[in-house]
């Protein structure tokens, strides 16, 4: 017994529609602009000075990777042999708009032959079955469809719009956290509390007054650091900086080897991993818990992004990249946040050095980067 619904058909294609293929244009006949649009296998490729069809067709695109894919095209256009029409007699033409919907519901990967070079003959199409409704069902299910899909189409630009403002809401986020305005109820219930001091050098040469910096180089009010704030460059909170392996790594061995591509938003991506046996090389460069990850050359765009090594697995580090041996007292994840800002960013573009196609930011330039520290960034 069918499953249909009452007075629908399983029909295949060809039962319903002629099918042939678009016709064949020179790519020198093709102009970037010009009376009527050229649609390819899945696009408009240009324009030309006749058209084929008056109005709108049905196309399946039948070469290349896009094969199978349902297409409509505008009116008056000229459609090239790599794309399927699909023409409609008399009886079917005001159904158009319900194949074109019909067949993108309907998996059509037994039509697709090849896989080197993909494509869709008409032998395969005309044995493509679909569900066919009434007539007068089919322009309501059309004009349905066409309303959902707009409300679709809306919430997707909206959905679209999310990882820019998210990425925004992360970066006030982080200002406010290194500017000291996300702590200041603490610091309003916590008055007496001093800022700590990081080493034993004299309290003149770490520091420098609010009144000379204020964080991100701002002049407004809230970019000023609170009063019970310090500024003091990286390279006063650090034992040192340390470059990676410069030696050759493999694809298998004992342990991993971070590149630049594996710091990612702040956080180590552990795949697309190179590995080392060498254990003269591990011994050297094996990564502490905690140990903030600074990536030195890069493009101009991406240099200066950090990430945090959080133990996860035994882990050496490359060349690109400089190791920062901060003091324990020198909560590091707040340092990975600091330098994930769009403060640090700024400050890597001035200071870098471009070459050809990368920049590079080295190790005395990272020591001179002015961090922020409230009163509690201790661990």
């Amino acid at each position: 017994m069918s499953d249909l619904p009452k007075g629908w058909i399983k029909s295949k294609l060809g039962d319903i529609v002629h099918i042939k293929y678009g016709k064949d244009l020179s790519t020198k006949k093709i102009l970037s602009k010009g009376k009527y649009p050229v649609f390819g296998a899945n696009s408009i490729i240009g324009y030309y000075d006749e058209y084929l069809y008056e109005t709108e067709q049905v196309l399946i695109s039948c070469r290349g990777a896009n094969s199978g894919k349902i297409n409509f095209s505008p009116p008056k256009c000229f459609v090239t042999h790599n794309s399927l029409v699909l023409e409609f007699g008399k009886d079917f033409f005001a159904a158009k708009k319900y194949l074109f919907y019909a067949l993108q519901a309907v998996g059509k990967s037994t039509i697709i032959t090849g896989s080197a070079q993909p494509q869709v003959t008409i032998n395969n199409a005309i044995n493509l079955e679909i569900s066919l409704a009434p007539l007068n069902e089919q322009r309501r299910i059309v004009a349905k469809l066409e309303k959902l899909l707009h409300r679709v189409d809306a919430c997707k630009e909206r959905l679209n719009k999310i990882p820019a403002i998210l990425k925004r809401f992360r970066q006030s986020v982080l200002a406010a956290a290194c500017s000291g305005r996300l702590t200041a109820d603490w610091r309003e219930k916590n008055p007496d509390v001093a800022p700590k001091c990081y080493s034993e050098r004299s309290e003149e040469s770490r520091f420098r007054s609010n009144d000379e910096t204020r964080f991100a180089q701002g002049d407004n009010d809230e970019d000023q650091l609170p009063e019970s704030w310090i500024v003091t460059a990286l390279e006063n909170l650090c034992e040192g900086f340390q470059y990676g392996t410069s030696a050759k790594s493999q694809k298998s061995g004992k342990v991993p080897v971070l590149r630049m591509g594996n710091i990612q938003n702040g956080k180590i991506d552990w795949t697309d991993l190179a590995y080392t046996s060498d254990e003269d090389e591990i011994n050297k460069f094996i990564l502490r818990k905690g140990d903030v990850l600074f990536n030195r050359t890069n493009s101009p765009e991406l240099v200066g992004k950090t990430g945090i090594y959080k133990g996860e697995r035994p882990a050496i580090f490359a060349g690109y990249l400089i190791r920062i041996k901060n003091y324990p007292d020198l909560n590091s994840e707040y340092l990975n946040y600091c330098l994930s800002t769009v403060y640090a960013r700024e400050f890597c573009q001035q200071v870098k050095t471009d070459g050809v196609s990368q920049s590079n930011v080295n190790a005395q330039k990272l020591g001179e980067f002015p961090l922020p520290l409230s009163p509690n960034n201790t661990k």
